[in-house]
């Protein structure tokens, strides 16, 4: 028996959704909590699947984690123990290698195995490796596991050849204990990256630049506790605004930053969206007549890839041929692959996807091939006539928080059932 969520379409939503914190700041947020030496209060902790794992990790090292009813997570890592990360809950999601830097940084070493995650194409970590070797770590591979160890990190200038997310938050975590002044040059400049280093300096780092495509950082000797509430997710948002264009009569999307969604924000005025923007909330009402878009992914402030395969569904009901240039991750088309299953009209290529709009889409069965693969194929199913069966639901899981129960209570007829 395996679980699917099906949707019957054709059901126009009302009402009011709230965004939980970030899945990406929260996956990384976590692994940051044990460079302390001190207790650690997160608010406001999305109650996913990822988060599970997580704990899980935090279990094996040791460390206490207690989630109270609020969904505030409190990370004790006064007992922590410094061992091996070779479970499989390891491989599951690819922010275990967070870890790395974590425990690079605090212990002077780390074994972990290599981490999973979402099938996304070629995403290496040899950006994380040199990064931590320009600290003078040394990093060798036994037995599918990463062996990473310095007698003691020294700071240094590392320029990164992409600007990584992953690489900038795990040179960070290592450096915040290294010796003298560390300089990552081309960082991230994603929203997360700043809330990681906000927790940070709240445990007492000092850390200068985040968000900026330079950041400094100088080394301490110790980190105590702190209590942060994380960011809301830009993401989470960005598909709920989605949704709410392409299936609603009046939406209200809270406790949102627009600030972090001017990209799409930008192409859904574009498209004829009709939308209120306020500090933290935007009204989505029933929009007519959208007009074809092309839209490039990029780094942030660009348009984020992770709404790329949501904003897809949308496309289908605009007027128009519509591209989609991917420069991220060439591969990330799997949901438009979906989306043709239930009648989407649309032509791939090398990075590339052209959208033919409108179309009426019809039920059917499909596969969540990964997270965002899964955002879109929702919000295919609330627009298809009929209902649509969502199979490997467990992506969804990963990064969106009680899914159906927030799209039930705005009027979506959708379930889970075993099959």
């Amino acid at each position: 028996m395996t679980e699917v969520i099906k949707i019957e379409g054709g059901h126009k939503l009302n009402g009011t959704v709230r965004i939980d914190g970030s899945k990406n700041a929260t996956v990384a947020l976590i692994p940051a909590a044990i460079l302390a030496n001190e207790p650690v209060t997160i608010y406001g902790v999305p109650d996913i699947s990822d988060v599970g794992a997580l704990t899980t990790i935090l279990n094996y090292l040791n460390v206490s984690v207690e989630r109270n009813e609020a969904g505030d997570l409190i990370i004790d890592p006064t007992k922590m123990v410094n061992i091996p990360l070779v479970e499989n809950t390891v491989t599951q999601l690819r922010a275990s290698y967070y870890f790395m830097g974590a425990l690079l940084g605090k212990y002077g070493k780390a074994e972990i195995k290599m981490p999973g995650g979402c099938d996304l194409g070629p995403r290496p970590i040899d950006l994380h490796i040199k990064g931590f070797e320009a600290l003078g770590a040394t990093i060798s591979y036994a037995r599918g596991n990463y062996i990473i160890e310095a007698e003691e990190l020294i700071g240094n200038s590392i320029f990164l050849d992409i600007a990584s997310v992953g690489a900038t938050i795990n040179i960070l975590m290592a450096a915040v204990y290294a010796k003298g002044k560390t300089v990552i040059g081309n960082a991230a400049k994603e929203p997360e990256i700043i809330d990681v280093a906000t927790i940070l300096n709240k445990m007492g780092a000092n850390i200068r630049g985040a968000g900026t495509n330079e950041i400094t950082i100088e080394g301490v000797k110790t980190l105590g506790g702190c209590y942060h509430e994380i960011i809301p997710d830009r993401i989470e948002a960005g598909t709920y605004i989605i949704l709410a264009a392409a299936a609603a009569e009046e939406v209200v999307i809270e406790n949102i930053i627009p600030a972090h969604l001017e990209a799409l924000l930008s192409k859904l005025i574009d498209m004829g969206v009709d939308m209120t923007i306020d500090v933290d909330k935007i009204t989505v009402r029933a929009s007519h007549n959208l007009q074809a878009v092309d839209v490039q992914t990029n780094t942030y402030p660009g348009f984020a890839t992770d709404l790329q395969s949501p904003f897809a569904t949308l496309l289908t009901q605009a007027h128009g041929t519509s591209h989609i240039v991917e420069t991220v991750y060439k591969e990330r088309f799997k949901a438009v692959q979906q989306l043709q299953r239930l009648g989407a009209q649309a032509t791939l290529s090398t990075g590339r996807a052209e959208i033919v709009g409108p179309v009426a889409l019809f039920g059917s069965r499909v596969k969540a091939t990964d997270l965002r693969c899964g955002a879109a194929l929702v919000i295919g199913g609330l627009l298809a006539e009929g209902v649509t069966e969502i199979r490997e639901i467990y992506h969804i899981d990963r990064g969106y928080a009680n899914i159906d129960s927030k799209l039930t209570k705005l009027g979506a007829k959708i379930w889970r059932e075993e099959v």
